[in-house]
């Protein structure tokens, strides 16, 4: 397992390591990837103002109203695989 942390200063910027990729972004909503999962960041007026997948970290900047963890997918293919 991967360590990675997130810092929130006052609901207006968080910063976060240990990511892997950013799958979707708009002013209300960012989804990114993390080595365990992914993190959904919700609020309004968010810019990704760093990114950084070589040090896996990045900066997210606007009013941060909503922070979850989203469970990593298993692979079906390889489940379907293990099952035969």
């Amino acid at each position: 397992m991967e360590k990675h942390s997130i810092v929130i200063e006052n609901r207006e910027k968080i910063s976060i390591t240990d990511v892997k990729s950013v799958d979707t972004f708009d002013e209300d909503e960012i989804c990114a990837q993390l080595s365990e999962g992914g993190l959904l960041i919700k609020g309004r007026g968010l810019h990704i103002q760093e990114l950084s997948l070589d040090t896996g970290s990045a900066v997210i900047t606007g009013e941060i109203t909503e922070l979850s963890y989203i469970q990593k997918k298993a692979d079906k293919s390889l489940l379907k695989k293990i099952l035969k």
